[in-house]
Parts: C-alpha cells; sequence; structure tokens
C-alpha cells in the first residue's frame, strides 16, 4: 500500500497538463537548499500559497512559506533528486484530489491514486483541497441522529448529522473500534463514509479495511491512508483530501460522516514540516498555526440548509492522550472547536467495561435534538444515575455498612454499567436499544447475577419480537413511543421477568 514517488509524479502532471498559461521570468525560480522533503527556493515573487511548483525530474512541491526573498516548499517526492541551483517552475494550479463515486468501495492515498490493488479509479472530476468551510447562513441546525449502534452513546452523548464530535482518550482504549462501529452501523442508513488514516501502521489500516469488507461496510466507504512511513507532507494534506471528497457528496444532498484517525499525528506531521521550514516553535515547539490546521478542517463538517441541497458531514475527529491528560495543547485545541467529546478511559477498560466511555467527562454540545424521541423516553435519567452510583462507590472501598437505600443504588448502577458493555463490531438496531434500556430503567435487572443480565436481554428482546412486533414496528417507524405502548412494554417485561428462569 505504500506510495511510490514517481507515480505522485505521473498524477500531478495529468491534472496540470492542461495548463495554458506562459511561463514569465517571474514564474521560474533556483532552489537554494534542499534537505528532508523541504526545498527553498529564490525567486516566484507570484506564487500562491499551496501553489504546486514543478522540480527538475518530475518532483512536485507545496508552497508553504511565503518569504520576502524566496518560497518554502514541501516535497511531494524524493528530495536526492534536486540539487542547489536547479530551476522551480510554478503549475498555477492548487493540490486537488479526484472526487465522486467511484471512489466508494476503494483504498487511496491523499492524492486520490488507488493503493488497494483494484486498478486505476476513473475520475475526470477534481477539487482543491483547500476551502472556505460553509457560511452560517447556509448551514442548517443539527437535529437528525446519526446513530452509532453503541447503547452508551447513542443513550447519553448523542451525535446528530453535521455534528463534529471528538473521540478523546489514551491509546489502546477503543477509540479506533468506536468510529469503525459507528461506520459499520451506517449500512442502510442512506449515509456515506469516508475514513482517513493518518500516520497509521501499513498493517493497521488493512486490518480496518479487512474488517469493513467482512461487515460490508466497503461498498459505502472511501478509505484514505496516509500510513507512518510516507512522507509528512501526504500526511498533512491526508484529512483535507478526505473532507474534499466528502463535501462533493454532501454538496450532492447526500450525508457523509467522515473520521479522522487521528489528528494528534496530523498535528505531529505538521510540526516536522513548520520546524523544517524554519517556523517559530511555539507551545510544545507546536507552530503558532496549530490551532487553524485544525478549525479549517473541522469548521467544513455542517448540515447544509434546503436551499444548498440539505447534505450534511459529520466529522469523528479522534486525538491520543498520555495518561488520561485531556488539558494538554493539542486536546484543547481539538475540544474547544468541536462539538463534544466522547472520552475513554483505561481504567474503565482495563477493567472489561466495553466500550471505556467516561459519562462524566463525555458531553454532546447538541444533546437531545439530535435524539430520537423514543431515546429520550428511556434514557434521560441515565446520566444521573450513574453519577450517582460512581459517588457511592468511592464510599464503598471504605468497607463501612451499606444501608439498603445505598446497597439499592450500587446494583441499580451494576446493571446499568453491564447493560452498557457493548462487544466490538456488533451495533444495535434501535429498537432493541430501546427494549434493553427500558428493561434497565424499570431496575428489573438489579437482583440478576451481573453474568445472567446480557443472555436475560437477549431473551427479551426474541420475546418481545416475537409476542409484541406492534411495538418494535412503533419504534423503528414513529422513533417514538405512546404511553399505551410504555404501558404493554412494562408489563411485557415485568412478566417475562417473573417467568424467567436462571
Amino acid at each position: 500500500m505504500a506510495i511510490k514517488t514517481n507515480e505522485i509524479s505521473a498524477l500531478i502532471k495529468e491534472q496540470i497538463k492542461h495548463y495554458s498559461q506562459k511561463i514569465e521570468s517571474n514564474d521560474v525560480g533556483t532552489v537554494i537548499s534542499v534537505g528532508d522533503g523541504i526545498a527553498t527556493v529564490y525567486g516566484l515573487d507570484k506564487a500562491m500559497l499551496g501553489e504546486l511548483l514543478l522540480f527538475p525530474n518530475d518532483v512536485y512541491g507545496m508552497v508553504m512559506n511565503l518569504n520576502e526573498d524566496s518560497v518554502g516548499t514541501a516535497l511531494l517526492g524524493d528530495d536526492r533528486l534536486i540539487k542547489e541551483g536547479d530551476f522551480v517552475k510554478r503549475t498555477g494550479n492548487v493540490v486537488e484530489v479526484p472526487v465522486g463515486d467511484a471512489l466508494l468501495g476503494r483504498v487511496v492515498n491523499p492524492l486520490g491514486q488507488a493503493i488497494d490493488g483494484l486498478g486505476e479509479i476513473k475520475i475526470n472530476k477534481t477539487r482543491p483541497i483547500e476551502r472556505i468551510a460553509p457560511g452560517v447562513m447556509t448551514r442548517k441546525s443539527v437535529d437528525t441522529p446519526l446513530m452509532t449502534g453503541i447503547k452508551a452513546i447513542d443513550a447519553m452523548i448523542p451525535i446528530g448529522r453535521g455534528q463534529r464530535e471528538l473521540i478523546i482518550g489514551d491509546r489502546q482504549t477503543g477509540k479506533t473500534a468506536i468510529a469503525i462501529d459507528t461506520i459499520i452501523n451506517q449500512k442502510g442508513k442512506d449515509c456515506l463514509c469516508v475514513y482517513v488514516a493518518i500516520g497509521q501502521k501499513t498493517s493497521t489500516v488493512v486490518r480496518v479495511v479487512e474488517r469493513l469488507k467482512e461487515h460490508g461496510a466497503m461498498e459505502y466507504t472511501t478509505v484514505v491512508s496516509s500510513t507512518a512511513a510516507e512522507m509528512d507532507t501526504l500526511k498533512y494534506i491526508a484529512p483535507y483530501a478526505g473532507v474534499t471528497m466528502a463535501e462533493e457528496w454532501m454538496e450532492q444532498g447526500k450525508d457523509v460522516l467522515i473520521v479522522y484517525d487521528d489528528l494528534s499525528k496530523h498535528a505531529v506531521a505538521y510540526r516536522t514540516l513548520s520546524l523544517l521550514l524554519k517556523r517559530a516553535p511555539g507551545r510544545e515547539a507546536y507552530p503558532g498555526d496549530v490551532f487553524y490546521l485544525h478549525s479549517r478542517l473541522l469548521e467544513r463538517a455542517c448540515r447544509l440548509d434546503e436551499a444548498h441541497g440539505g447534505g450534511s458531514i459529520t466529522a469523528l475527529p479522534i486525538i491520543e492522550t498520555q495518561a488520561g491528560d485531556i488539558s494538554a495543547y493539542i486536546p484543547t485545541n481539538v475540544i474547544s472547536i468541536t462539538d463534544g467529546q466522547i472520552f475513554l478511559v483505561t481504567d474503565l477498560f482495563n477493567a472489561g467495561q466495553r466500550p471505556a466511555v467516561d459519562s462524566g467527562l463525555s458531553v454532546s454540545r447538541v444533546g437531545s435534538s439530535a435524539q430520537n424521541k423514543c431515546m429520550k423516553q428511556v434514557s434521560k435519567s441515565l446520566k444521573i444515575e450513574l453519577a450517582n452510583y460512581r459517588e457511592l462507590q468511592a464510599f464503598t472501598q471504605f468497607g463501612s455498612d451499606l444501608d439498603e437505600s445505598t446497597k439499592k443504588t450500587l446494583a441499580h448502577g451494576e446493571a446499568l454499567m453491564e447493560v452498557l458493555k457493548q462487544g466490538q463490531y456488533s451495533p444495535m438496531q434501535l429498537d432493541r436499544q430501546i427494549i434493553e434500556l427500558f428493561a434497565a430503567k424499570q431496575g428489573i435487572l438489579d437482583d440478576l447475577p451481573i453474568d445472567q443480565i446480557h443472555p436475560f436481554l437477549e431473551s427479551l428482546y426474541l420475546n418481545v419480537q416475537k409476542n409484541n412486533s406492534s411495538i418494535i414496528k412503533e419504534i423503528n417507524d414513529k422513533k417514538e413511543l405512546s404511553k399505551d405502548s410504555l404501558d404493554i412494554l412494562e408489563k411485557v417485561v415485568a412478566d417475562f421477568k417473573n417467568a424467567y428462569v436462571l
């Protein structure tokens, strides 16, 4: 899946072959220094930020610094093919990527070239990777749920179409797992997906693609991969390329989900480029514009109003923390750009609570406006009940005698925590989530042994599906439960509990 530099040159040459502007004297510069993938070029007074420059041996570079008498360029090819004194030409074009439906089901590099061995992608339309985000007047408020299929998230931290929800936590806490489950859950829900892998190992990307294929999710997904072995320039442009592909579908009125995995590595790649370009280092050696790096990317995720097609891009950026420190520079930057965060905790993960979502620190700033009414009916007190459980749980460690009320709260909290456990690659449909959360809310699971809760819930769901299919139909069709249906469901659950044999 590695990208060859001669393929990059061939692609860019194809994109700019129709460029007919005459080359003037100030459109030609001279290389004054080159190394570590960076070239400094003297001249080129009219060069644009982000413009492609043509170096000898068909090597291209992207303008990133505009100095008084020179330009700093990040190369998209082998810097050993360039030497001091070489002539450099402007192309008049910025970096563009192909867009369109032919990208669905494919794995591509940040320049839109296929790297999955399935042949060339034939698309005539391209778009620049950098673009101003849609204005406020063209947007619509977020009010349509994007279901992840994960009970803990859909119930407590709902995500809406057009929202930007950060997934944050230490390494190996299940951040990518949540994103992949969400992509799998979009099957049959009229939502296209883009997964951008930034600085991941090639084997990791291959494994993700195989999982998506296994669950039939690659049919509506494009994977943009810039692996750890590739140039920092490609890692830098990868998320912009991904959102550019998504914008084409959004402007056609479609809903798109995009995952950036992960923006910590993206910031590191940008820091490397910036330091090599001799930009002034700031906090943690990041350049001063590292906030703008991510804000201009994430602002492009939105929901358009009907006059502009009504499409949306929902962004799930991922950030890796060190020892759970969400107050570090990059995490705080991205938290302030997004509309909420799903915080994953190592202690919960190691204790077997998966997904390891911390319901206290996790939040959705769109909230219940991006939630179906039936989900609100069964989950509105869930966060408070879990908070009470965690507070009382701390006291039990002292070993003091507990009163009945405290024991009851602890038993209910333990049952809720067990209900919220969910296996990977097994997102749940809305009707099953509602039935399970309703049973937990009623408290009928509190006296069951912990290892019997999931078998009980599975049997309960099958029973409701078989004997009360009208309730399932009402949940799926109306996304709301009437008072009569709630009363019926309460009786069904109570009767099933009484008849259930452990």
